[in-house]
């Protein structure tokens, strides 16, 4: 029962806003009673957080299974995109975005544990790229990673609209990569850019 709250509460949470749903409206959403949910969650912010931790397992996995696909890392970066689109598209407001503005301490706990992530996945990506020849070989990994998910996290935790932080998100992978590439890289961004459009 625990697990079937956590999941129905955070698609709520995702779908309508962290602070417009209330344990009333899960409880009714669920067709239980709310001393059930009080039952696991001593109040709405252990939900919260308990229901981040689900999204924040779930996007690995699904990051995980685009990078066991080999795409090379230009392709690898494109991949990762398509997946957050699909898996956000149907929110209108940025979740990190109401996160950061209505359980500050959640968010920050989440921002911490994400940057680690994402440090070790970007850092492995320019590395695969220059193996590749796709990033140039004198590119400063550290400062290219810092550089990158500096402007994602601001994208994301700045922006009130899901759709407006996803294209300010492909511009900044679109700077991200010209500011590395080998010109065999700018050739593949290129197809990665037609691609979009087409």
């Amino acid at each position: 029962m625990k697990d079937k709250i956590i999941k129905k509460a955070t698609d709520m949470f995702l779908k309508l806003g962290f602070k417009s749903v209330t344990m009333d409206d899960i409880a009714c959403e669920m067709c239980i009673s709310k001393k059930t949910i009080y039952k696991y969650f001593s109040n709405k912010e252990a939900l919260v957080e308990e229901g981040t931790e689900v999204v924040h397992r779930k996007i690995h996995a699904l990051m995980d299974t685009v990078i066991a696909k080999n795409y090379n890392a230009i392709e690898e970066n494109f991949e990762m995109r398509k997946m957050f689109k699909e898996m956000f598209q149907s929110f209108d407001h940025s979740p990190a975005y109401q996160l950061k503005k209505h359980y500050p301490e959640i968010y920050e706990k989440m921002i911490a544990n994400e940057m680690e992530d994402c440090n070790t996945m970007f850092s492995q990506n320019i590395r695969k790229g220059i193996l590749q020849g796709l990033y140039r070989p004198d590119t400063d990994v550290d400062a290219a990673t810092q550089f990158y998910y500096t402007l994602i996290f601001s994208i994301n935790e700045n922006t009130v609209l899901e759709s407006e932080a996803f294209i300010l998100e492909g511009k900044a992978l679109e700077y991200h990569t010209r500011a590395i590439a080998t010109p065999k890289g700018i050739e593949e961004l290129e197809k990665q850019l037609l691609n979009l459009t087409t």
